[in-house]
């Protein structure tokens, strides 16, 4: 009896061991009951049949990056250009993971190198390196598509690098070099010419500056001329008027003729003074009668 109950002890224990599954968070386990889908496990304390339910498939509810092998792709203009990504992805419908494909990891890594393939055969070799982003979006959707039957949900699909052959690296590099000489000589010849113009503005710019400054300088000498002009004019006119007024009054006419009859004697002698020749007036007469009427105006002032 002893024997008995220990071996319905020990069977009780195993039935209850196996009856208990604790599935782990982000987890999903498959149960098939008697070889068909039963349902699915989710992440807790779960309670089976033994020996008629069977755990067939563990997933990972978590997302999952896949690293694509490193392939070798013909662009449109018959490059080779070697080419490797990584995948990110996750299991959305246990059910269909388990049985929509045999593997379903290994399908979508084929469709994503067939994709890739496909997009790069499309476009030249330095499209490839511009349109990397497009490259991604185009293999993301087009595995979207294809993954919802297998329960699998993609994310998103990254090119890590892209590798053309070393004739072609060295035809890039020697491209690249070529073309920064390129710039950097107009860059040379945008400062010369820069330089240039701003020489130019700047000679310019003195040009009318002393132009100005000329100008200016004229129009102040002849404002001053003008004004020069001006006080000798009104300082002729002045003492015209002063002669004028001196004459009116009584005995200014025989202070003029004292003064002119002064001036021709002085310019007189001044004449014989200079040379040999003694030049006579026509009319000694005249001369006479200045002399005359001098010495009478000098005899009165006495």
């Amino acid at each position: 009896m002893f024997e008995i109950a220990l071996f319905l002890l020990i069977a009780a224990v195993v039935f209850i061991v196996k009856s208990v599954k604790v599935v782990p968070q982000q987890h999903a386990w498959v149960v098939e009951r008697l070889g068909r889908f039963h349902g699915t496990l989710a992440p807790g304390l779960n309670i089976v049949i033994p020996f008629v339910d069977r755990i067939a498939y563990r997933h990972m509810l978590k997302e999952v990056p896949l690293d694509v092998p490193s392939q070798i792709c013909i662009t449109k203009d018959n490059t080779q250009l070697q080419v490797d990504g990584v995948l990110y992805f996750q299991v959305t419908d246990p059910k269909l993971a388990s049985y929509g494909t045999s593997d379903y990891i290994v399908a979508i890594t084929q469709l994503a190198q067939t994709t890739l393939r496909s997009a790069i055969g499309k476009m030249e070799l330095d499209k490839t390196f511009e349109e990397r982003e497009h490259i991604n979006i185009s293999v993301v959707a087009a595995l979207d598509e294809a993954a919802s039957n297998w329960g699998v949900k993609v994310l998103r699909y990254e090119i890590k690098d892209l590798t053309p052959p070393k004739e072609i690296l060295h035809a890039m590099q020697a491209q690249i070099t070529a073309e920064r000489e390129k710039r950097a000589l107009i860059a040379a010849s945008e400062g010369r010419k820069q330089e240039q113009i701003n020489i130019a503005t700047g000679e310019r710019e003195a040009f009318i500056q002393r132009s100005e400054g000329e100008k200016q300088a004229a129009i102040n000498n002849a404002q001053g001329e003008a004004e020069a002009l001006k006080a000798v004019a009104d300082a002729t006119a002045k003492s015209i008027l002063m002669v004028a007024q001196a004459i009116q009054s009584p005995g200014g006419m025989d202070a003029v003729n004292l003064k002119v009859a002064e001036k021709y004697v002085e310019a007189f002698s001044g004449v014989a003074k200079e040379g040999n020749t003694l030049i006579l007036p026509g009319n000694m007469a005249e001369m006479g009668s200045m002399v005359a009427a001098a010495m009478s105006i000098m005899k009165g002032a006495k």
